[in-house]
């Protein structure tokens, strides 16, 4: 792949956001007789901007953008690897095993994401474009650092496309706590690794509280509350499996689940039924849009959730609040929280507010990638 195959000219219009950085063009700004297969490189004019693309036959993304200077080869991406790898020195630094090596946009390989585990690492692609990319970024990362295995993780299941499979009962650390990893059959690829930092806020809140944890999974945010000194955790998700996982967790840092909840249920039920009251309550639901078109039901799920969590948190308590919908600016779930906090009465005083680490950055020039929002506040009653 040394050159473009095909070049297309694209609306002037654009020329300002390619140039500030942004990586897609949609389907309706292509002309409609533009024809090339799936992963063909493109080279694109929009008024004085120029770059090379990957071209989609099918998603509504038409165009990744891959660079001004050159088609992508083996060296091209050597170097976004190895460029990724250095910006996340300071996450090794911190008693962290486990991070995002590759966030797909933010490290100028749109579409592909890798995850590392210890020695293994996990690929996973969100476009069929990039495919003819993924056998050079596999070979880049084994260059870059010595690795055990590599996995691709797809719908259909996870293949070992490098050295050798993971042990299921994978040990990672978070900022020194450790945690399991199943690479095979967890959610995203093992573990929400986007979290870790808001995870050691928590902990930093938590010490004489009372802590409920909602959407809670394998209880990391659980586990670094009872670390942190809480004192009771009880943790909500209505998987089982992911409150044995939870459990597990603890017995790993040396805590002993039972003295802290585990419970499974649905968590909209459970807050019906809650007569509790707690000091620190954690909310961290699962996407709710997968499209813009359902941003208003993203929107209202968001305002509901919330208003039911704060109804059991006592006041002058803490209440944590995220989202990781990419359609919900930060601006759009602070006005969730507002009206959340009307509904069930209380006045929601934000006093920490951040999105993603260093291991999920973001081009300035590319808001939809900033999609995950972690708000703290403290709750005031209504004036």
């Amino acid at each position: 792949m040394s050159r473009a195959q095909f070049e297309l000219e694209l609306p002037r219009f654009l020329e300002k956001a390619l140039a500030s950085g942004h990586p897609w063009v949609y389907r309706d700004h292509v002309p409609r007789d533009f024809a090339a297969p799936t992963g063909g490189v493109v080279r694109v004019r929009a008024g004085a901007w120029t770059g090379f693309a990957l071209w989609d036959e099918r998603s509504p993304i038409a165009l990744r953008v891959l660079g001004e200077r050159q088609p992508p080869d083996a060296a091209w991406v050597r170097a976004r690897v190895r460029a990724a790898w250095e910006l996340r020195e300071r996450v090794r630094a911190a008693r962290t095993s486990a991070y995002r090596w590759l966030f797909g946009e933010g490290d100028g390989l749109p579409g592909i994401v890798v995850d590392l585990y210890g020695a293994f690492a996990v690929v996973v692609t969100y476009a069929d474009a990039v495919e003819p990319l993924v056998g050079w970024v596999i070979e880049a990362l084994g260059e870059t650092t010595p690795l055990r295995g590599v996995l691709r993780r797809r719908e259909s299941g996870v293949e070992v496309v490098s050295g050798r499979a993971p042990p299921r009962d994978l040990v990672v650390e978070e900022h020194g706590v450790r945690l399991r990893a199943n690479l095979f059959e967890g959610q995203k690829t093992g573990l929400f690794l986007d979290h870790r930092d808001h995870r050691r806020t928590v902990g930093e809140l938590s010490a004489g509280r009372r802590v409920l944890n909602l959407f809670s999974y394998s209880g990391a945010f659980s586990l670094h509350a009872a670390l942190g000194g809480a004192t009771v955790v009880t943790s909500v998700d209505s998987a089982p499996a992911a409150a044995e996982d939870a459990r597990e967790n603890f017995r790993l840092n040396g805590l002993d689940p039972d003295s802290h909840e585990f419970v499974v249920a649905d968590v909209f039920d459970y807050l019906a039924g809650c007569r509790e009251r707690y000091d620190l309550v954690i909310c961290d639901p699962p996407s709710f849009a997968r499209s813009r078109d359902q941003l208003r039901q993203a929107l209202r799920a968001y305002t509901r959730v919330n208003a039911a969590g704060l109804r059991v948190t006592s006041e002058g308590a803490l209440y944590a609040a995220a989202s990781c919908t990419a359609q919900v600016s930060p601006e759009a779930f602070r006005e969730a929280l507002a009206e959340a906090g009307r509904r069930a009465k209380r006045r929601f005083q934000i006093i920490h507010d951040a999105g993603q680490p260093v291991d999920h950055p973001v081009f300035a020039g590319h808001l939809e990638g900033r999609y995950l929002k972690f708000v703290v506040g403290r709750l005031l009653p209504a004036p």
